[in-house]
């Protein structure tokens, strides 16, 4: 009670720390003060994440929690063990919004959970001739779309010690979900023999953000996959797409690659990946954030967020001031959430999530993948998911067009 006190009272402000020790010979060390600026800007609820162990062909257990950020509490979503020798991955909400979730669960008793307006079921997101089935979701701002895209991947292992495993894209598309009517939708610009994945609704739901890469021969020619930042129009009332894609970074023609696009939710940036060569940022070194200004078309490095490890996955607040990303910063192997601010293209000191006990990320052997800003607890009906899991039925989809 006398911490937020101490908080409300200094909004905008900052409270001065001045620190002494008593050592055990009895003499006071007096260390250097320091300021902690508090934010005009509240954050949200909470962050939903995945824990994961590193692997590389097999995993134990695993789950989707969410903390809530106002305290230490951690809370699963969904776990494997719920499903025995499943994958649970690939969480997404409507913005912050809970209300609306996308899912998946790989494994024998797989599919997609949709939790849509206290809603729920389970899909089969494969259709005859597609690649495989959705990954990497992202709501349109309605709720009434989800926009995936589908690849077919392929993971290989570097001989040199400096890099360790590479994720090639050998094929991927993107379509869209009508959650209502559980039809797939795309276009031909979405469907090429390029390489096309992470799509993203703008906030307005009025254009689709997304990769594209030339096609090349893989794997062979893996370091010459380099995707740059694409935009088409979408129309929600008929359900089409413009005629025409936008490249809004020539990443190829300047010798790197784009992943992990995501729109601030006020319309004002696109924050990305910036790596070398592929889309898979999580074991590139050199991976950096990056921020695109939507006004115009300006671009400059996160240089108070990066650091020397990779910065992989991330995305923004509901009041786009704050923003979460995964870094590997302190020890190159583990991923763990660091969280920052950001205010007029400003951004401010990148802290860790914070746990009671300090010792949290010496003795944890998991790493947390996909962060997310949520602003209400997740109502997910974990019972009855199992029971729709276990059953084995699935609402199936039609892909239209084909």
């Amino acid at each position: 009670g006398k911490w937020k006190k101490i908080l409300a009272d200094n909004i905008g402000d900052a409270i001065n720390v001045h620190l002494s020790v008593k050592t055990e010979e009895g003499i006071w060390l007096k260390y250097a003060p320091f300021s902690i600026y508090i934010s005009p800007h509240p954050i949200d609820h909470g962050l939903a994440y995945r824990l994961i162990a590193p692997g590389y062909e097999v995993y134990g257990k695993m789950g989707i929690y969410q903390r809530d950020l106002s305290n230490f509490s951690q809370r699963a979503i969904i776990e494997n063990t719920l499903i025995p020798g499943s994958c649970v991955n690939c969480h997404s909400f409507n913005q912050t919004r809970t209300d609306s979730m996308s899912l998946h669960v790989r494994g024998a008793f797989g599919g997609t959970i949709i939790s849509d307006r206290n809603s729920l079921k389970v899909i089969d997101t494969r259709t005859e001739g597609s690649l495989a089935a959705c990954v990497y979701p992202y709501w349109h701002p309605s709720g009434r779309f989800v926009a995936y895209s589908v690849n077919k991947t392929q993971q290989g292992f570097h001989a040199a010690k400096e890099e360790l495993i590479e994720v090639l894209d050998l094929a991927s598309d993107i379509v869209v979900l009508d959650v209502e009517s559980n039809e797939l939708f795309s276009c031909e610009q979405l469907s090429t023999s390029a390489l096309e994945t992470f799509p993203v609704f703008s906030p307005d739901g009025q254009r689709l953000y997304f990769c594209q890469a030339s096609e090349q021969s893989l794997p062979g020619d893996y370091r010459n996959v380099k995707y740059n930042l694409c935009a088409i129009s979408f129309d929600m009332s008929t359900r089409t797409f413009g005629s025409a894609i936008d490249t809004l970074i020539r990443a190829d023609e300047e010798g790197f690659s784009v992943s992990f696009p995501k729109p601030s939710f006020d319309g004002q940036y696109i924050m990305y990946t910036r790596l070398a060569y592929g889309n898979f940022g999580i074991w590139h070194e050199e991976a950096d954030l990056y921020l695109y200004d939507l006004s115009d078309g300006s671009v400059k490095p996160l240089v108070e967020a990066n650091s020397s490890q990779a910065e992989s996955y991330h995305n923004w607040s509901s009041n786009s001031h704050w923003f979460v990303f995964g870094s590997r910063r302190s020890d190159g192997l583990y991923t763990r959430p660091y969280i920052a601010s950001f205010d007029k293209g400003k951004t401010g000191k990148p802290f860790l999530l914070p746990q009671q006990d300090p010792d949290t990320y010496l003795t944890s052997l998991f790493s947390y993948n996909v962060p997310e800003f949520i602003s209400a607890p997740i109502p997910l009906n974990v019972s009855m998911a199992e029971k729709m899991l276990k059953s084995g039925r699935r609402d199936k989809v039609v892909m239209l067009g084909r």
